[in-house]
């Protein structure tokens, strides 16, 4: 009899993305809001939280 195996295929490699942080808009309060967040939130060692408010200054309508 063979050894089951552990793993029925092998792992999925996905590549490391490392895109630009995104600009705030100029004169937009949100965005600048979220800009100080993000540079508090990488002081702290909070990478996480970085990556939701890049994630937050992408999607950010800029008042339209």
């Amino acid at each position: 009899m063979t050894e089951p195996k552990p793993y029925p295929t092998a792992p999925v490699e996905l590549p490391l993305r490392l895109e630009p942080d995104p600009e705030p808009t100029a004169g937009c309060d949100v965005c600048l809001a979220l800009d100080s967040q993000r540079t508090e939130a990488r002081m702290r060692g909070d990478l996480s939280k970085v990556s939701d408010l890049n994630v937050e200054i992408r999607r950010h309508a800029h008042g339209s």
